[in-house]
């Protein structure tokens, strides 16, 4: 039995679960999420738990029941509570600034990026070198961080460029300069 999949989840007050078919529909204070999930599945909704159930061991019913199963409660959280990524922006002249709902982003080169988020996805810019992104949806909080850092991906050398917070950059050594050269 599947460590993950078998775990029940439990609906926080506030969040109201819907289920058509294979269709979940998640309501709750941050929004509403929509998913179809896989047919094979059998999800169980009853007094304030959703529970998870597979057909068979074959290894596909098996791949299915974590990932069905973390699928459901990423939706329950998102509504409820809610995802955040924090990036860090790492080099002279980096900066971050909101313009409406617009992150423009100076990264170096000859034109400010501008960046416009996705419906539902809040970015938000405490510092100059610090980016925010929140949103209900884990998949499209994370999507969105990953097309930021695309902008500047940290370089090895000096570990300059757009690196999520906490993020270790694995440094390389440059050039050994005059050293090994014969007389």
């Amino acid at each position: 039995m599947s460590r993950i999949g078998r775990l029940p989840i439990t609906v926080p007050s506030g969040v109201d679960v819907s289920l058509t078919g294979s269709h979940l529909s998640v309501k709750g204070a941050r929004g509403t999420l929509e998913r179809s999930l896989p047919t094979q599945m059998r999800i169980n909704v009853a007094d304030g738990v959703i529970t998870v159930e597979r057909p068979s061991d074959t290894t596909l019913h098996r791949s299915l029941h974590g990932l069905t199963r973390t699928l459901v409660y990423n939706m329950v959280e998102g509504v409820s509570r809610g995802f955040t990524r924090n990036l860090d922006l790492v080099g002279v002249g980096f900066r971050a600034t909101k313009q409406g709902n617009d992150l423009v982003l100076t990264l170096g080169y000859s034109h400010p990026i501008r960046y416009t988020p996705p419906e539902g996805i809040t970015i938000d810019v405490p510092a100059p070198t610090q980016i925010s992104i929140s949103g209900a949806d884990k998949e499209t909080v994370g999507q969105v961080a990953a097309k930021i850092r695309s902008f500047r991906k940290p370089e090895p050398y000096k570990g300059k460029g757009v690196l999520y917070r906490g993020e270790v950059i694995r440094r390389k050594a440059g050039k050994s300069g005059k050293a090994g050269k014969g007389k």
